[in-house]
């Protein structure tokens, strides 16, 4: 099946959990990543029940802190 991954294009075997994508795609600090799946974000709490489908497109949001006066 195919899925787009903030915006290219990735082969996958099959469905999985959003969990089991975060895995698959070796994400560093998954604890730290927000998902949006199809245009909405989802809540961490979902990640083990959520399935990732052909044609779905999912988006890995890293937030980033800090800056200076």
């Amino acid at each position: 099946m195919t899925i787009q991954i903030n915006g290219e294009a990735v082969e996958l075997g099959g469905e999985m959990t959003v969990t089991q994508l975060l895995t698959e795609r070796k994400v560093k600090m998954p604890d730290m990543v927000s998902v949006e799946l199809n245009g909405e974000i989802l809540s961490r709490g979902t990640f083990d029940s959520t399935n990732v489908k052909h044609g779905d497109k999912v988006e890995f949001l890293y937030f980033m802190g800090g800056g200076s006066k």
